[in-house]
């Protein structure tokens, strides 16, 4: 094997090749330091996209964690002289002239770790990224500076750290677009007549101003009610779906959720401007920009999507008891940081070092309860780092409950919650049903729909009410 290694080192390293001359250097050099990668990664973060966004902090972090594997540990286990260099072409020797150990290639590896991390959130770039790694792998030994078999080492060791990233970290769900289907056609509103815009100016640190600013400037005819911080936001809600042929909002998810009702009550479409820090309800319906919700409006496209009621006041996206609510705030803080999956580690460690939890009780099962989720729709993945719906019209309720009654099953649930094995321990339940009555024996809890603070209640009544509310929303990809 090893007279194998040196053969086809040979054979590469000596051919005669302007291409390999001309190319080899230059790609290998822009690999030193992982500049090539990190390059890749700017680009992908600069586009905006959450996707491409959450794909790049993926292949940078693991890209990091195998430079560091590889160079302080697996080049220390087996020390492996360098190849000879007198073989290769003057012109196609790379700039560097290594002294760590030949195996593993650090180079290899890190090409493989950032391709297979950034590829596992965005498949599409797979094959480009892959191909580009094994060039770079095979510059490595057509510049001289490793054996083909430290390059496979190396790509077997970065690919096995991703692997294991994934594991640890599992990639955000790819999801149908629930928007692409069953859309209407009412009347279309190119100037704006007859929409009225309720707008919190102080949302996202001003965000909802500039969101109202933009949509005015496209729908000129459109009338705008901007909240102020003594107003009763669902009495100028009630005002204004009354004086509206459609009820128009700008601002965080509590706002929508009052303006649904509102829109609900007076029998009204829905249009909603994504102006809050995290946009769930906008994005989920499709609306992820302004822009999208002007186009809907001047087309007149709307569809209908399911709401929940708990003790008979709605919420879009989800309803939580007692700690559920720090949680969430938790992992929003820390998410667009370190990705949602790993945020909800985090979050998860600092409930349960309070343990404070709810005993519950759901068809006839009590549980202890540290936190407790529910769902307008079935979201997905399992576990607590959900992100998305794939239908927002299957008329179920989504319940999630960790049952944290020992130290023991704190344990079991930290690990399970860091393997990505969070769905298939006994410490947690998963209920989808159309209705649920859920009890609160030990006294009530306080209640949180959409992120806004309600009533203590000892009592939940929840149901799915199908296709309540009619939203404006295009066809396409948010």
């Amino acid at each position: 094997m090893h007279a194998l290694d040196r053969a086809v080192y040979s054979a590469v390293a000596s051919t005669p090749s302007p291409v390999l001359d001309r190319w080899m250097p230059k790609l290998t050099n822009a690999a030193d330091h992982s500049v090539l990668w990190l390059v890749i990664a700017g680009g992908l973060a600069l586009t905006g996209r959450g996707r491409l966004r959450r794909a790049a902090l993926r292949g940078v972090v693991t890209l990091g964690a195998t430079s560091l594997i590889t160079n302080q540990l697996a080049k220390r286990l087996h020390h492996r002289e360098r190849p000879l260099r007198t073989l290769v072409p003057l012109g196609r020797l790379s700039r560097r002239s290594p002294r760590s150990s030949s195996f593993p290639s650090g180079h290899s590896a890190s090409a493989a770790a950032f391709a297979s991390g950034v590829s596992s959130e965005a498949p599409a770039l797979g094959v480009p990224l892959q191909v580009l790694a094994g060039l770079v792998g095979f510059s490595r030994v057509a510049t001289g500076a490793h054996y083909p078999s430290d390059v496979a080492a190396g790509f077997i060791l970065g690919g096995s750290i991703a692997a294991a990233g994934r594991r640890l970290v599992p990639p955000a769900p790819t999801l149908p677009h629930s928007h692409q289907s069953e859309l209407d056609q009412i009347t279309p509103r190119p100037t704006g007549t007859g929409v009225l815009l309720v707008v919190n100016p102080a949302s996202h640190s001003g965000r909802g101003a500039e969101v109202a600013k933009r949509a005015r400037r496209k729908l000129p005819d459109m009338l705008v009610v901007e909240l102020t911080p003594d107003d009763d936001v669902e009495a100028v809600m009630a005002a204004s779906a009354r004086d509206a042929e459609v009820l128009a909002v700008a601002g965080g998810d509590g706002t929508v959720r009052t303006a649904a009702q509102a829109a609900i009550e007076r029998g009204i479409p829905l249009a909603v401007f994504p102006a809050g820090t995290f946009n769930h309800f906008a994005r989920a319906i499709g609306t992820s920009s302004a822009d999208r919700t002007v186009r809907a409006l001047q087309r007149g496209s709307v569809g209908k999507v399911d709401v929940a009621s708990l003790n008979d006041e709605i919420f879009v996206n989800t309803a939580s008891v007692g700690a559920y609510t720090d949680f969430v705030r938790v992992r929003e803080r820390l998410e667009k940081r370190i990705g949602k999956p790993l945020a909800a580690v985090v979050a998860v460690w600092r409930l349960l070092s309070k343990d404070r939890s709810v005993t519950v009780t759901v068809d006839g099962r009590t549980h202890e309860s540290s936190l407790l989720f529910l769902g307008n729709g079935q979201y997905q993945p399992q576990g607590f780092a959900p992100s998305a719906r794939a239908d927002l019209q299957d008329g179920l309720l989504d319940l999630r409950i960790l049952d944290v009654s020992s130290k023991w099953a704190r344990v079991v649930v930290l690990f399970a919650t860091l393997t990505g094995q969070l769905g298939r321990v006994k410490q947690y339940h998963e209920v989808s049903a159309p209705e649920l009555r859920i009890s609160l024996p030990n006294g009530p809890a306080r209640i949180a729909r959409d992120g806004e603070v309600g009533e203590l209640a000892e009592v939940l009544k929840v149901r799915s009410i199908r296709r309540a509310l009619t939203v404006y929303r295009i066809r396409g990809k948010a």
